[in-house]
């Protein structure tokens, strides 16, 4: 046992075992297992222990689990342990918990059928896998088509998608999605739709071919191969289809709970139809052939519908309305037919009762004579050599030739159906390639098997031994691929069990040679079977108890065939005098024409057949022979062999790709997943086989990188080096000891079977030990820390509470003691008043009570001494009779007891004397006594001596006592005389306190009446009081109530207010959003169909090549259909166009021509009536804007004039340093030949002086120009909102200056300012000069580089001097741009990061050159202006003194002469002429030949636009209406054509887009209106158009611009889509937190060219390329704004779209690499300052599809954080993200189905689309804010660059 075995086979580790009701159970090992224990200690999953018992032989151990982390992988051969539990369990966890019912398992799909609609297939869906690799998306059927229809392009290969499966596990379903993406991705290449016929072949084949099955409502009971069929562009020019083997004996017979074909059903649905009264047909339960399976109805499907269904589907194939109402004929005669009923003659015949109406039905429908068909259905013709004589038929046969005959008809019927839908997909393109998809039968078994089973059987093998060397080649390849040593792998070849079905002598020959024989039967069949392969081959059996019946060993399972009716069935016999009797029809052709010859049937359409009818399943017959003796020669058998072969051929030439599809039970029950058929199907369809194969070599394959970053946790520091390859083998070699475990391969690494799961053990457990160790250490740090926090609270509470309770006792202290003084005091008079109230009350109380109790005592002492003195006497005599009475008694008992004693003593002694004893005895005795009674004596006068004296004592203390008695009675006897006399007082006393207790009584009485007054009105006062503040209560209540309500009624208003108020503004934007969107929509779909009318123009060109005379369309006739112009003219022009090309387009499709006009016609209204509403809402906007921009205009008119008089001060300034700068040059002229250049010299001193002025002064005014110019460009963004905008400069506010200067004397004081600022400024050079002089010698360096620069400008100011004045100024322009341009390109070429500064800077510099040029040219004006006016005063002044007679004109132009004026100025309208045969030259210079990328460079944006703009300007000016028309036509139509050539680049969409907009915005802002001339100059105003209101080009420009910014779009979507999913998704961001998980072979083809991977930079980098190149195009801000919106959106909906098909990036780590991506996408907008243009929000689905994926999803209080999270996804997506979360690491858990149902429960009420996917091709509307421009169009020039010198300024 190797180390690996016993590391996994521990306590703990789960495996699998057998089980009968589960297939595969599930169990943990509770027990280290041993190499030599004979048993596993199991625990199952239920709590139960069992005792697993080994195999003693072979000692095998039970299958382990694989780690949970690879449970529900997308690919079966990703998991570790491949093996048949793994795979079921892996195939029950996605379709029971993730609600998949896709899996990979290698180059298989496993589709398994979820009874249950899912919405998974929309084309949405279609969308998202289209243009994807196999492996990067979830596993779908979508995912084979795409793969199938790459490598058909790639490879020039033809394909096959081979389906197959049970029935009912959905293989036709598969077939129809697989068809649909093909139709929906590739288009068709005509416009003959022929994708749409492609897809209408699906329901016409399941009507006639599909029936109701025990396991399936819509079973295929027949087998086909489509052929789609592609052009060498790929798109679908037709498709054709072969069938195989269908289910006859189903129209004559249906087991219970089975159904017909569906036809039979629909046409009886639809007998109430008018044109179908004539078929006489009624309900299905009517007929034999309808209602034998008892269930004519299927749940929820409407059979009359979806025969309209069906004839739709007809009609779209071509087949018109006779030939269906033929068809329906047809299939009613068959009803009828099975109506017949026969009756017995006798034993051996049969008859038909006459008039018979189904047998007369039938032969109406098929039109033949009822004599004729009634006779042959109960005889035969039997021929011999000699004779032919016609034999009667049983009844029994006779019906069994009916139904032949019945079976027969619709087996003809289904061929002509089939081949005639082949001939309506046939095209007469040539067809390229093509993709086949096969949907067929799976392998069958049941109870019965017999020939239908068998032929199905036999195509599985065929299929199964294609399959099966497919596999073994592909492992081949990517073995050798990798360079891997290559071991043959054994599996299972079923060549042997082919050759025993189709070999010489094998099962189908001697079946037809047994068909041969006369006298052949199913028995001698059998017999011969045995006797052949019994003993031969052992896939060969005999059944125990049964001689009519083979066994045969299949691929899948033994299958147990009955012999009976194999014969018959493979003979597919037909009463050939029934079908002479048919053919002889003369009244139904589509009868005689079904049983015709192929080549002689004619199409429904009246076409030539074209290649179509290759399908056919029967062989013709030799013409040369009677072909209806032959027309069955061929067996069934043999023409199935032959069509299977054909079709492996095909098969075998093309790349094939599997679907396997798989029933969960037989029940129809949605998500039920019964193990053990699903097991049973897995091993029929080879699934199981692919697995064995995969697990036979190494199944695991992991990329180096791959396995680098996965298991890197397992490596030392000192393990990882440089080369990563090198890195894995040495740590593999270390970690797995058995190098046959695995091998190295060129880009990956194989692993064998297990080996995975072992590593993942190792990483678990290591990750396990180190998450310990940070979790030890984490909660020892947060333990202190929480310690340490604690103790210093409890010290500070301690401090406080103890500083408190201090307080509170120095308190408490006080108040004690203050309590105690205050309750001294106060008790102290309390008890002071209470002692002397009580201290009176006790001395009267005392005075009376002591008499009375002396009395009292008085009269007891007396009493008691009257009683002593009577019981002294009494008891004395009472003592004396007593004792004298007991004396006497006592005296007698005495004499009594003594005589008796004595008479007892006398008669004892008289005993005892007679002995000497008792004498002696008797003296002992007596001496004895006499002792003790001496002894009693003596006590008794002791004590009579003690008594006595107590006597004694006692009389002296009753002496004294008496004594003592006398004197108190003495005294008593005082105080009883004192007593008589208070008695007298007493009563005295007594009566006056009678008296008084009487008045007491009445003050009392009258008291208590007064109490009881006071209290009864005390009790109604406080009623009453009670009452009112009851009331009062009350009434507050009230007014609180009704404030509370007021103010909520009034918030209420306000709120509702405030509500209606945003949802109607919301609404309003809704709809505006939803009109501009539709609309935009109208102006895509009309630039497709104007598109679409240019390519058939074009392909009908080419077809012609016939330039008929006088057929020339002008440009502007082929604009205005273009451009959609209103104007008469150009309808009227179209409509001659279209005249005069009738003949050309007359062989165009007539209805496609009306459909389009139609259809451009209600798009024209549409369009109006939206442009109109547009028009208003964006008026009504520019108007509210327009106010804000003149308030605020005119708030910075102070400002602006302060700025202007600034800038007269720098002209000035600026005029002084030219003066210095031209004694320069005369001191370098002047001394050039006295060696100006010497150091000494004094041109050098003059030269060097003025040089450090000049740049010092220099230095100076360019801070000042720098200060004032970044005002000026602040002012200008704030208001017109753009940074491009401030490239040109503002009209010049000089004008008005210089017409104020009229007299002599301003122009003295303008000549003495300027002599102060030169005094000044000489001044300041002083300054400077004294400065300078003190760092001369640390300038000698840098003079050397003065000197050389002196040179050069020297050699520049001599080129210029021989130049005019304007000349040299444009000179020096021109050098001073050339030099900028240089330094430009060297700054491009050595740092392209910095090209968008320097680009800037070198803009504004320019703009700076332009200024002064500008400024140079004004002051030329003035000053020329100002000489005239002195000219004609000094003329005025001396006129008589002049020499000879001069005009005052001559006078002014005398000194224009000195200063070499050439000609004299004027001012510029900003229009540009041109000559109308130059207007294509300037087209085509401007706009076709022109290139952005130099212009965005070397002009100011929008320059194009301007130059229209001004050609335009002139042609209204001269009043020329087709100048006008023509020039926009000619550049709305150049537009579109250089963006139809290139409109896949960027920069010249972008640029167009810009230009087409200032365009735009200058029509509005020159038009005249009110509202786009509040931003304009006076100037500006001036230029507005005076002749023509184009506010309808206006429209046709702003549709043209939408058109661009779509077209803009979508080339920006073009070139971010390949980033998207890469960047966002799989690239890591953030290193090491995503987990690599095993990716099988779903990566095993690669369908497009390794370009590189795409991060979340390179997206950055292209947003920042798209910015920057729309800035530098001059594209409106809030243009910019939407673009980047859109784009986002893109972004948003493309990453969540994958998301929700990708089952591996739903992990908690990519949540995180998703939420950083999006935050560094936030950064990139915040740089940008693109926050607030509603990027951000669109990518909230994004940023709460990663929320959703890192919570916490486990209890009800998580759900509902979800539920109120997630509010931008809707149900289906969050339950899909759900569904699909997988953990990366065994740390993580799967959510639980309970918690997901809890979620859809909570979101159950939400009202939304319930699509799944986002729509990535949704465009948002964009609208074109009015930007007014404050260039003036008198200051632009043109450029040569341009090649447009033929226009002139004007």
């Amino acid at each position: 046992m190797n180390r690996e075995l016993e590391y996994m086979f521990v306590q703990s580790a789960r495996v699998w075992i057998p089980d009968a009701e589960e297939v595969w159970k599930s169990a943990e090992l509770t027990k280290d297992y041993k190499n030599d224990d004979a048993s596993l200690q199991l625990m199952l999953e239920d709590g139960t222990t069992i005792d697993h018992k080994l195999d003693p032989k072979t000692k095998n151990l039970p299958y382990l689990r694989n780690p949970d982390i690879l449970v529900g992988e997308n690919d079966l051969t990703a998991l570790s342990y491949l093996h048949e539990p793994a795979v079921l369990h892996n195939l029950k966890v996605r379709f029971i918990d993730s609600k998949l019912i896709y899996t990979y398992c290698g180059i298989v799909l496993v589709a398994i059928n979820p009874y249950e609609t899912l919405p998974i297939y929309g084309t949405d869906i279609i969308n998202a896998y289209s243009g994807q690799n196999m492996g990067d998306m979830d596993p779908h059927i979508f995912a084979v088509a795409e793969e199938a229809y790459k490598q058909m392009a790639r490879d020039e290969r033809n394909q096959s998608i081979i389906v197959s499966g049970e029935s009912g596990a959905g293989k036709t379903v598969s077939a129809k999605y697989a068809m649909r993406y093909f139709a929906t991705v590739s288009g068709s290449a005509s416009e003959a739709n022929v994708e749409e016929k492609v897809l209408a072949s699906n329901p016409i084949m399941e009507a006639i071919g599909n029936a109701k099955t025990t396991r399936n409502d819509n079973s295929s009971r027949f087998g086909k191969y489509i052929e789609i069929g592609f052009d060498n562009r790929y798109r679908i020019i037709g498709a054709n289809m072969r069938t195989y083997l269908l289910e006859k004996s189903r129209v004559v017979f249906q087991a219970d709970e089975e159904r017909n074909y569906h036809i039979f059903y629909q046409l009886c649905a639809s007998a109430n139809q008018p044109e179908f009264k004539n078929l006489r047909l009624s309900t299905a339960n009517d007929f034999l052939y309808t209602r034998q399976g008892r269930s004519p109805v299927i749940e929820g499907v409407d059979d009359a519908k979806e025969l309209c269904t069906t004839r739709h589907a007809f009609t779209l194939l071509g087949i018109n309305e006779s030939y269906q109402i033929g068809l329906f004929q047809v299939l009613a005669a068959i009803l009828h037919l099975g109506n017949v009923e026969i009756k017995d003659r006798d034993s051996d015949s049969s008859l038909i009762a006459p008039n018979n109406r189904h047998l007369t039905a039938f032969c109406e429908l098929v039109g033949v004579t009822y004599q004729d068909m009634s006779q042959w259905l109960c005889h035969r013709k039997l021929k011999t050599a000699t004779e032919t004589y016609i034999k009667p038929l049983p009844r029994l046969q006779a019906t069994n030739a009916r139904d032949a005959l019945s079976k027969h008809i619709y087996a003809k019927l289904f061929n002509w159906i089939v081949e005639h839908v082949n001939k309506a997909l046939v095209t007469n393109v040539k067809q390229h390639s093509f993709i086949g998809v096969l949907d067929i039968y799976g392998f069958e078994t049941f109870e019965i098997n017999s020939f239908e089973q068998f032929c199905i059987n036999y195509a599985n093998e065929k299929l199964q031994q294609q399959f099966n060397m497919h596999v073994f080649k592909l492992e081949q390849e990517e073995y050798m691929k990798e360079q891997i040593p290559w071991t043959l792998i054994d599996f299972y070849d079923n060549q042997p069990c082919i050759n025993l079905i189709e070999a010489k002598m094998g099962i189908l020959d001697l079946l037809d040679e047994e068909c041969k024989m006369p006298k052949g039967s199913d028995d001698s069949w059998a017999q011969k079977l045995y006797n052949t392969h019994l003993k031969t081959c052992s896939l060969f059996e005999k059944p125990r108890m049964s001689n009519r019946a083979f066994i045969i060993q299949h691929f899948a399972d033994k299958v147990e065939y009955q012999c009976e009716g194999f014969l018959e069935k493979n003979k597919d016999t037909v009463n050939e005098e029934q079908i002479h009797v048919l053919k002889a029809s003369k009244k139904f052709d589509l009868l005689v024409e079904l049983f015709q010859d192929e080549e002689k049937a004619t199409t429904p359409t009246g076409q030539v057949p074209g290649t179509g009818g290759r399908t056919r399943l029967s062989i013709k017959p030799d013409k040369g022979r009677d072909t209806s003796s032959k027309e069955h020669k061929k067996t069934v058998g043999c023409q199935f062999r032959n069509s299977l072969q054909m079709l492996m051929e095909t098969l075998n030439a093309t790349t094939p790709h599997y679907v396997r599809c798989i029933k969960p039970n037989d029940f129809k029950l949605a998500f039920s997943f019964d193990p053990k058929r699903a097991v049973q199907q897995l091993r029929a369809c080879g699934v199981l086989e692919t697995i064995r194969i995969s697990a036979a070599g190494f199944p695991s394959r992991w990329t180096y990188q791959e396995f680098f970053s996965r298991y890197r946790v397992l490596m030392k520091q000192k393990d990882v080096l440089p080369d990563k390859k090198l890195t894995c083998r040495n740590v593999l070699e270390k970690l797995v000891q058995d190098q046959d475990k695995y091998q190295f391969g060129k880009t990956k690494i194989f692993f064998r079977a297990g080996q995975v799961a072992y590593l993942e053990k190792l990483r678990a457990d290591k990750l396990r030990a180190a998450c310990i160790r940070i979790q030890k250490t984490i909660r020892c740090w947060l333990a202190r820390k929480k310690y340490l926090r604690q103790r210093s609270a409890v010290i500070t509470i301690q401090r406080f509470t103890r500083g408190y309770q201090a307080r509170c006792l120095v308190k408490f202290m006080r108040r004690t003691q203050a309590a105690t003084v205050i309750q001294k005091y106060q008790r102290m008079c309390v008890e002071r008043k209470r002692y002397r109230q009580k201290q009176a009350a006790a001395l009267a109380m005392q005075t009376i009570l002591r008499a009375y109790m002396a009395r009292q005592k008085y009269q007891a002492l007396l009493r008691e001494h009257k009683a002593v003195i009577i019981q002294k006497h009494v008891r004395g005599w009472l003592a004396r009779c007593w004792y004298k009475r007991c004396l006497e008694a006592i005296v007698y008992l005495q004499c009594c007891i003594r005589r008796m004693r004595a008479k007892r003593e006398l008669k004892k002694l008289k005993i005892e004397a007679r002995s000497v004893e008792h004498f002696k005895k008797l003296n002992k005795g007596m001496e004895n006594k006499i002792m003790q009674l001496q002894r009693k004596i003596d006590e008794q006068n002791k004590d009579n001596r003690v008594i006595s004296e107590k006597l004694v004592s006692l009389e002296s203390s009753y002496a004294s006592e008496s004594e003592r008695m006398r004197g108190e009675l003495g005294r008593l006897r005082g105080v009883e005389e004192d007593a008589k006399n208070k008695a007298n007082q007493v009563s005295s006393l007594l009566e006056e306190l009678e008296k008084l207790r009487k008045e007491l009584s009445v003050t009392q009485q009258e008291k208590k009446t007064i109490e009881d007054w006071a209290q009864k009105y005390r009790d109604e006062m406080e009623k009453m009081v009670s009452e009112l503040k009851d009331q009062n209560g009350l009434l507050k209540k009230e007014k609180d109530d009704l404030n509370r309500m007021i103010q909520e009624q009034s918030q209420q208003m306000t709120e509702k207010m405030t509500r209606a108020i945003a949802q109607e503004t919301q609404q309003l934007e809704t709809d505006l959003n939803e009109e501009r969107s539709r609309y935009q929509n109208l102006l895509t779909e009309h630039l497709r169909l104007e598109e679409k009318y240019d390519d058939l123009k074009e392909e009908l060109a080419h077809s012609t090549n016939v330039s008929k005379p006088g057929h020339r369309r002008t440009d502007s006739t082929h604009s205005s259909n273009e451009s959609e112009y209103t104007y008469n003219s150009e309808y009227a022009e179209l409509e001659d166009g279209s005249r005069v090309g009738e003949d050309v387009t007359r062989g165009m499709d007539t209805s496609l021509t009306l459909k389009l006009q139609k259809r451009v016609t209600e798009l024209e209204q549409e369009k109006q009536s939206l442009r109109n509403e547009l028009e208003n809402r964006e008026e009504q906007f520019q108007r509210a804007r327009a106010r804000d921009d003149a308030q605020f205009r005119k708030a910075r008119g102070a400002e602006l004039e302060y700025e202007s008089l600034k800038r007269q001060e720098l002209e000035s300034e600026n005029k002084k340093l030219r003066h210095d700068l031209a004694e320069m040059r005369q001191s370098l002229l002047g001394g050039a030949a006295a060696g100006t250049g010497a150091p000494g010299s004094p041109a050098y001193k003059v030269l060097l002086d003025q040089l450090n002025a000049s740049c010092e002064e220099l230095e100076v005014r360019k801070e000042e120009v720098l200060i004032l110019r970044s005002q000026l460009v602040s002012q200008k963004e704030a208001m017109h909102h753009k940074d491009e905008k401030e490239t040109m400069t503002e009209p010049s506010v000089f004008a008005k200056d210089v017409n104020k200067l009229k007299d002599a004397d301003e122009l003295k004081q303008a000549y003495v300012g300027l002599k102060d600022t030169n005094r000044l400024l000489e001044q300041q050079l002083q300054a400077q000069r004294r400065t300078y002089d003190s760092e001369v010698e640390s300038l000698r360096g840098e003079l050397q580089n003065v000197k050389e620069e002196n040179n050069r400008q020297q050699q520049l100011l001599a080129q210029n001097l021989q130049l005019p004045p304007e000349a040299r100024i444009e000179a020096s322009l021109q050098h001073e741009i050339t030099r900028l341009t240089n330094e430009n390109l060297e700054l491009m070429a050595d740092d392209p990061t910095a090209s968008r500064e320097a680009r800037v800077i070198i803009l504004r510099r320019m703009v700076d050159l332009m200024e002064q040029l500008e400024k140079q040219d004004r002051t030329i004006r003035k000053l020329k202006k100002q000489l005239k006016v002195y000219s004609k005063r000094i003329g005025e002044m001396g006129a008589g003194q002049a020499e000879g007679q001069t005009s005052p004109g001559q006078m002014v132009e005398e000194p224009i002469h000195p200063v070499n004026i050439p000609r004299r100025e004027k001012d510029f309208q900003g229009m540009l002429e041109y000559k109308k045969e130059d207007e294509m030259k300037l087209v085509k210079n401007l706009i076709l030949e022109l290139k952005p990328r130099g212009v965005a460079v070397n002009l100011i944006p929008g320059l194009p636009a301007y130059i229209l703009f001004m050609c335009l300007r002139h042609a209204d000016y001269l009043n020329d209406d087709q100048k006008v028309r023509t020039l926009l036509t000619s550049t709305i139509n150049s537009i579109k054509k250089i963006l139809k050539k290139r409109g896949d680049d960027f920069e010249t969409v972008s640029f167009w887009l810009a230009n087409t907009c200032r365009f735009l915005h200058c029509l509005k802002q020159y038009s005249g209106d009110e509202a786009f001339m509040k931003h304009n100059t006076s100037r500006q105003n001036e230029h507005c158009l005076s002749n023509f209101d184009l506010a309808e080009y206006r429209q046709v420009i702003s549709d043209l611009a939408i058109q661009i910014y779509q077209q803009l779009v979508k080339c920006m979507e073009n070139i971010l889509q390949p980033m998207i999913v890469s960047g966002m998704l799989e690239h890591e961001t953030i290193q090491g937190v995503s987990g690599v998980k095993p990716t099988g072979l779903r990566k095993r083809t690669s369908s497009i060219a390794d370009e590189g991977t795409y991060t979340l930079d390179s997206i950055l980098r292209q947003l920042s390329a798209f910015h920057s190149t729309m800035c530098q195009h001059g594209t409106d801000p809030e243009l910019i704004k939407q673009v980047v919106k859109q784009l986002f959106y893109i972004i948003g909906a493309v990453t969540l779209n994958n998301l929700l098909l990708r089952k591996d990036m739903c992990s908690w780590s990519k949540g995180m690499q998703i939420r950083y991506n999006v935050s560094q996408l936030e950064e990139w907008l915040r740089d940008k300052g693109l926050m607030n243009c509603g990027a951000k929000e669109t990518l909230e689905p994004l940023i709460q599809a990663a929320q959703l994926l890192q919570v916490k999803k486990k209890t009800e209080e998580d759900a509902e954080a979800i539920c109120s999270m997630c509010h931008a996804l809707t149900t289906a997506q969050i339950v899909k993200v759900l569904n699909l979360y997988t953990p990366v690491n065994e740390f993580e858990e799967r959510v639980s189905v309970a918690f997901i149902r809890t979620i859809q429960t909570r979101l159950r009420d939400r009202s939304e689309s319930p699509q799944l996917l986002m729509d990535t091709k949704m465009i948002y509307p964009v609208t074109f804010p009015f930007s007014p421009s404050s260039l003036a169009l008198e200051t632009i020039q043109i450029p040569t660059s341009l090649n447009l010198s033929f226009l002139t300024r004007v």
